[in-house]
């Protein structure tokens, strides 16, 4: 500190660092004001309005990344020992077995039949599970971003509902586009038609998608849920010798008998191609130790240790049970006729025959070409040659008509008969007359043929198919393709900036809520089109600008 009367130092002058009212001295310079625009005071800011949320949800996970990533930052499953409070020691009180209705509800998100589902708690446990996705694993604060939600199109309105609530409410998303899996499915292979078979947890789902839109829908129950109860109902009846009774608590526990299916489960090949190899391809010897003492009932089982039974035990399931259960669940060779089942419960192969039975000529031809396994239960071993196999029998067997019976097919047999034999004295006539002519008539009778059909060549035809490297579309052949995922085509989607066509803003959604949707035909695409593409572009160009706005396929559910 300055003692005395003399002057005060600059730097400590109070009077420097305050304004006056008075007017500056000329004698320093003097800085003009700057205007720092807001988008660019600092890179979290320009980050945020880049940030591109996608949320891919199903009945049992959850997929959360961004936009431009090559598969998603978490995978999310729901279970029954997840998110648990404090004070809840059921896990160590033994309490594992579970009534039969509860059994694999505990691990479900959610499901279609809303009928007894509590919304309320849907939306609890799906908001927990997002917010420990951006907070643990995206690490992300709180600031509004966009998102994109991955669905199946055939999702009730309430549980669309609820999604958007959430993304809405609690995390103040400014916009939502949705997305179908289906078609995303179909980007992610790289295609632009296909075939998507959704092997999921409730049911098998066949989508066809041509030039991006879905044609047809068909579906089954025959999903990876029958399959678990089924294994279930096996491997009580090996551990206790006798059938499972209805309505009693289930001595083994979920977790293990979904890992015996993930790690075990197999299905057989079809006897079509069984048939068809045996004329074409010799049998193979397998090599053995000749040392080593035979031992086939060794190789065909596997010893399973259980530790929810009480007590816990080894159980030896047999491969060819395993099998068995697979070939029921999904196949179901015991009958193959279509009065046989209900319309909910068609096997995988008559599914499929039917889906592209009732598809147009052309969507069938581009579409049975370009067929995408995809799902859990897809993974099984074989089951995807399997079905290809099936349903190329059932092809060759009926055609593609609609008709079927007895009466359908003696007729169908006949007309085979008749057009082999056709052919056959069609052969025999040509090979008859090519050796009775004569070489010199031929010759003769071969060069006005010839002139003939070069005469007719227009040469401005020829010209343009020989400039155009159109590649040939491959159609009409029985083909199976493989795809990334609809998480990851709807990333590569988002990335290029590519608008959805089901676009929801917030301040919309909070006005009118679900009833504010209007039909996909009432919308104007070409306006939804014109909207800026840059940084927070959709953000802009979509806040209030717009009244008229769609759910898409949603909104017919």
């Amino acid at each position: 500190m300055s003692s005395g009367s003399g002057p005060a130092l600059a730097h400590r002058s109070v009077s420097n660092i305050r304004s006056t009212s008075g007017t500056h001295s000329p004698s320093g310079p003097s800085t003009p004001p700057r205007t720092i625009s807001a988008s660019f005071g600092s890179p979290a800011a320009i980050r945020a309005d880049d940030d591109f949320i996608l949320i891919e949800i199903g009945s049992r996970h959850v997929k959360v990344g961004f936009a431009g990533d090559a598969q998603p930052k978490t995978t999310l499953s729901c279970g029954r020992d997840g998110q648990r409070r404090v004070g809840d020691f059921r896990q160590w009180q033994g309490q594992q077995a579970s009534p039969a209705e509860s059994w694999t509800t505990q691990h479900e998100i959610w499901r279609y039949d809303i009928r007894d589902l509590d919304l309320g708690w849907v939306k609890d446990r799906l908001e927990s599970m997002l917010r420990e996705a951006f907070t643990k694993y995206l690490l992300i604060d709180s600031r509004p971003r966009r998102a994109g939600l991955i669905l199946d199109s055939d999702v009730p309105i309430p549980l669309l509902s609820t999604v958007l609530d959430i993304m809405f409410q609690y995390f103040l998303t400014p916009i939502i586009s949705l997305m179908s899996s289906a078609t995303m499915t179909a980007v992610g292979a790289g295609v632009r038609s296909a075939l998507i078979i959704d092997m999921g947890w409730t049911e098998t789902v066949i989508t066809s998608v041509y030039e991006y839109r879905e044609v047809k829908t068909s579906r089954s129950v025959r999903g990876g849920k029958l399959l678990v109860d089924k294994l279930y109902k096996a491997l009580y009846k090996l551990h206790t010798g006798k059938d499972e009774e209805e309505g009693q608590s289930r001595t083994i526990s979920f977790e293990e008998c979904e890992d015996i299916v993930c790690r075990l489960m197999w299905c057989r090949s079809s006897a079509f191609k069984a048939s068809q190899r045996q004329s074409t391809q010799l049998d193979t010897v397998v090599e053995q130790d000749e040392n080593e003492a035979p031992g086939p009932e060794s190789s065909k089982s596997a010893h399973i240790p259980l530790q929810s039974t009480t007590p816990p035990t080894t159980l030896e399931v047999p491969f060819d049970r395993l099998a068995d259960i697979c070939d029921d669940n999904y196949f179901d060779s015991t009958s193959s006729s279509l009065s046989n089942f209900d319309d909910d419960e068609l096997p995988l192969h008559l599914l499929i025959y039917q889906h592209l039975l009732q598809l147009p000529m052309d969507v069938r031809a581009v579409c049975m070409s370009r067929i995408v396994f995809t799902g859990g239960c897809s993974n099984i071993l074989g089951i995807k040659e399997r079905a290809l196999n099936e349903v190329t029998a059932i092809v060759e067997n009926r055609s593609w008509t609609p008709v079927s019976g007895k009466s359908a097919d003696l007729l169908r047999n006949k007309l085979r008969l008749q057009r082999s034999s056709a052919i056959s004295r069609t052969s025999e006539v040509s090979i008859t007359g090519s050796t009775d002519g004569s070489d010199d008539g031929s010759t003769s009778s071969s060069r006005p043929s010839s002139i003939a059909t070069v005469a007719e060549v227009d040469a401005i035809e020829a010209k343009l198919a020989r400039n155009k490297n159109a590649p040939p579309v491959f159609q009409g052949q029985m083909r199976a393709i493989h795809s990334v995922g609809a998480w990851a085509g709807a990333s590569l989607l988002c990335q290029l900036r590519i608008p959805a066509t089901a676009t929801i803003d917030r301040e919309l959604w909070l006005q009118q809520g679900a009833t504010g949707a209007s039909r996909p035909v009432e919308v104007d695409l070409k306006a939804q089109s014109r909207q800026s593409m840059g940084a927070g572009g959709l953000i802009r160009g979509s806040g209030g600008h717009h009244t008229n706005w769609t759910l898409g396929a949603w909104g017919s559910t």
